[in-house]
């Protein structure tokens, strides 16, 4: 009897301001991942710069790859492929990578396989636990917020996405609001734990048996709230407000997770993206499914940001269906979740 082959990919993912690059076996043992963050460059600004994402990529994308193969003790040679984040993302950042990408695939001879970011956010569940079908996935993240129903690997459904800001992008707008610095999610989260949810605030809830979201309201009505106070003299405690505004998220998000979960008769979830390293809405969510019977898999906090082994571990599920990508990939921001599976 044979022994079967691992399958060794070389993940990198610049769709944004973290340069990663990742070596990934099967799918699941990840031999190395690292990530450099821009963050500190992009503070002062309140927010990511596109300019200066990319060339923070120029100048660190070779770095990261060398100390990634060298961490993983591996060869060019040795690997099977190259994955790499193909969009959505910032244009400009999502370039460094796919050049960098297809550079490494031409001189190694090695096959490309373009992956979607949020595919990849996806599959550092896989990582974290081998994924069984049917399940649903909640996307939470600064750029998207979506419900991804999936039957089979490599095939997508999103069913319910925001109509307007993603919920990362709208902490970091009432963050921005309050004061707090960039990114304004984890300091919002941390006040919360702190505060009351004492002010009431909208929850949109769409017209009936719709999954999408929409945070806009939600995000005025944070801004009009605190305008009246000052024009009242009064001062509303700034964890209150974290805390009424938390708690209007994760129960919206919460609740139509778990309702469609319910009309497509799953029994896994997943949770995934930047948001869920959000501590309210891991134990919200986590004590719902518990109630409902549902698995919950949720990934460390390294691998709820923005990494290369997401997008190494998803490539190698789209290597073995035998997806491959050629010469013209290119970068793209407005890319869709695609079918992988013939």
């Amino acid at each position: 009897m044979t022994e079967e082959k691992n399958i060794i990919i070389l993940g990198i993912e610049t769709s944004c301001d973290e340069t990663a690059v990742a070596v990934v076996k099967n799918g699941r043992e990840i031999l190395s991942n690292i990530v450099s963050s821009q963050m500190e460059s992009h503070k002062r600004f309140g927010g990511v710069v596109p300019e200066i994402a990319s060339r923070h990529h120029v100048e660190q994308i070779t770095t990261i790859l060398e100390e990634a193969m060298e961490e993983a003790n591996v060869s060019f040679d040795e690997l099977d492929g190259i994955a790499v984040t193909e969009g959505p993302g910032l244009v400009g950042a999502l370039l460094i990578g796919v050049n960098a990408a297809k550079a490494v695939a031409f001189t190694q001879n090695k096959p490309l396989i373009g992956v979607h970011h949020i595919a990849g956010h996806i599959y550092a569940n896989h990582i974290v636990e081998e994924l069984t079908f049917p399940l649903l996935t909640l996307v939470v993240s600064g750029g998207h917020t979506e419900l991804v129903y999936m039957e089979e690997h490599g095939v997508f459904h999103v069913i319910g996405e925001t109509r307007d800001d993603a919920v990362g992008e709208a902490y970091d707008k009432v963050a921005r609001t309050l004061g707090l610095p960039y990114p304004g999610g984890p300091h919002i989260d941390r006040l919360s734990q702190e505060g009351e949810p004492t002010i009431p605030l909208p929850r949109a809830w769409l017209e009936p048996n719709s999954f999408d979201f929409s945070f806009s309201g939600l995000k005025s009505a944070v801004i009009n709230t605190l305008h009246n106070a000052k024009q009242r003299g009064e001062e509303i405690p700034v964890e209150n407000i974290a805390a009424s505004f938390q708690d209007s998220v994760i129960d919206v998000l919460v609740t139509k997770t778990l309702k469609a979960a319910e009309e497509k008769k799953v029994d896994r979830i997943l949770l995934a993206g930047g948001v869920a390293a959000n501590k309210g809405l891991r134990e919200q969510l986590s004590t719902k499914c518990e109630e409902a019977g549902i698995k919950l898999t949720i990934p460390p906090m390294s691998l709820c940001t923005d990494n290369a082994a997401m997008i190494a571990s998803a490539g190698t599920i789209f290597y073995e269906l035998g997806y491959r990508s050629n010469d013209q990939l290119n970068g793209q921001p407005g890319l869709e979740l695609p079918k992988i599976k013939p």
